[in-house]
């Protein structure tokens, strides 16, 4: 059990990405089940296309994304919710003048990045 303030949690650059950053807000040692991660996508910023070997629940908490998802394309903003299932391709790309940011929940299990 815990309680923490998002303001004593690090960011960490992502390096695949162009202005993307994560925050572990709950990680796989404080959770038996699920892991929650905050990203952060600067003005101008993406993330490719890329899969991952785990399902991706997200909440859009502000911004506005081109968010791909296998063959089709969404624009996301806040209060979207977005489901990606394991090995799905997906990319994000940042279209507003502020971060576009998101929850992400993962099980914890392994979890393997491909870009494609």
């Amino acid at each position: 059990m815990s309680v923490k303030h998002i303001h004593e949690i690090p960011n960490e650059p992502i390096p695949t990405g162009t202005g993307v950053s994560k925050a572990v807000l709950i990680s796989a040692e404080e959770a038996p089940n699920f892991a929650m991660r905050k990203f952060t996508i600067q003005p101008g910023g993406s993330m490719p296309l890329h899969t991952n070997k785990v399902e991706h629940e997200q909440y859009v908490l502000r911004g506005r994304a081109r968010v791909r998802l296998g063959d089709d394309i969404h624009e996301v903003a806040a209060d979207d919710i977005v489901f990606i299932p394991a090995g799905l391709p997906h990319y994000y790309i940042n279209l507003s003048e502020e971060p576009f940011e998101f929850l992400c929940l993962v099980p914890n299990q392994e979890d393997i990045t491909t870009l494609l």
